[in-house]
């Protein structure tokens, strides 16, 4: 294994900047693919960005959890895991702010967003319970890191299931949002158009050879982030929950923006979410790869505070899909300007606690 410790800060640096530019490609062409999977094989959108987009966006926090698990760094395997749901729901907001024409939350047509935003407050939740009373082996696997396992399992199973089932209506103004509908189709069949020359077969192997791209980077970040958090001095739970956490929500950024840049709203959101019930489910790999004690007994103040901003920032994007407001301040909805300022007083209040 390559110790990136021995290189200068800068080589890092250069090298980090490079996996981050490579993420950041792969993430945006992937995306494309994605949306002409879902129309080859009739998956939904929301199921396809739960599934597949956010699948393959983990890759990078997968391989930068359980690298750090593995090599003793337990702390930034979970401070990672966690920062990055709060960091990919601010994602959301940026995406909000980038797109600039309406609200994000109110151009959303598909229900399944709100339910998926519900089972990650939900998980989340559940492994803050875990973190807050501590946890005890079972088969050599902490209980709640069981129990947070079981929890990704049902919720997989839970929105497989609501595939298709309309329990409510996009709306504006007390009457069905018909324009919206027609938008998001219109969106659809764009991108329809350019890969519909692709076979099934064919988008599936670019998929793949994408997805060992965003792999090999995300491993490169994760290494040389954890240099770099030993070369400028900073803790490794302050690196793990903002820096490397961010480093490694490169591809939702990048999916996110390229999917609702071409109206695909319900695609860009369920990567989110379905990225972030994914980060749940990684507890039990987490646990499972690293020794000693149970990892959710190792958390922190900080770990726990960082895990209930995660939830505090879900929230406030699950009641603006709820209300659906098209209000804008500074070309972004109120909901994502609201979790912009609750992100910054978090940090503020984890600066102190590290």
């Amino acid at each position: 294994m390559i110790d990136f410790s021995a290189f200068s800060i800068w080589i890092n640096l250069a090298i980090f900047a490079t996996a981050a530019v490579a993420v950041w490609l792969a993430g945006a062409r992937i995306t494309h693919y994605s949306n002409a999977i879902s129309d080859k094989t009739g998956i939904g959108q929301a199921t396809i960005g739960l599934l597949l987009l956010a699948g393959v966006t983990s890759l990078p926090e997968i391989g930068a959890t359980v690298t750090s698990a593995a090599t003793g760094a337990s702390a930034m395997a979970i401070n990672n895991l966690f920062g990055s749901i709060a960091a990919q729901v601010v994602v959301l907001a940026i995406v909000d702010l980038v797109i600039g024409r309406k609200a994000l939350t109110s151009a959303i047509p598909d229900p399944m967003v709100i339910l998926q935003g519900g089972l990650n407050v939900l998980l989340i939740s559940i492994v803050a319970a875990g973190m807050v009373v501590g946890d005890f082996p079972i088969l050599g696997i902490g209980a709640w890191a069981w129990i947070c396992g079981a929890a990704y399992a049902f919720a997989v199973y839970i929105l497989s299931h609501s595939q298709g089932r309309k329990s409510w209506v996009a709306a504006q103004a007390g009457q069905i949002d018909d324009r919206l509908v027609d938008q998001q189709a219109a969106a659809e069949k764009k991108a329809r158009k350019r890969h519909g020359r692709h076979s099934l077969r064919g988008l599936i192997w670019r998929t793949a050879g994408l997805a060992l791209i965003i792999l090999i980077a995300g491993y490169l970040l994760a290494r040389t982030g954890d240099a770099l958090s030993n070369q400028t001095g900073l803790g490794g739970s302050a690196v793990g929950f903002i820096m490397l956490a961010f480093a490694t929500s490169l591809p939702e950024l990048s999916t996110t923006v390229t999917a609702a840049r071409e109206g695909l709203y319900t695609l860009a959101v369920s990567d989110i979410l379905g990225t972030n019930l994914i980060n749940v489910g990684l507890v039990f790999v987490v646990d499972f790869v690293a020794q000693g004690e149970p990892v959710l007994s190792q958390a922190d103040t900080f770990t726990i505070f960082g895990t209930l901003l995660g939830i505090a920032v879900t929230a406030l994007f699950v009641i603006g899909m709820a209300e659906r407001e098209d209000k804008t301040v500074l070309r972004m909805g109120l909901d994502s300007a609201a979790v912009f300022i609750c992100y910054a007083a978090g940090l503020a209040v984890m600066f102190f606690l590290r």
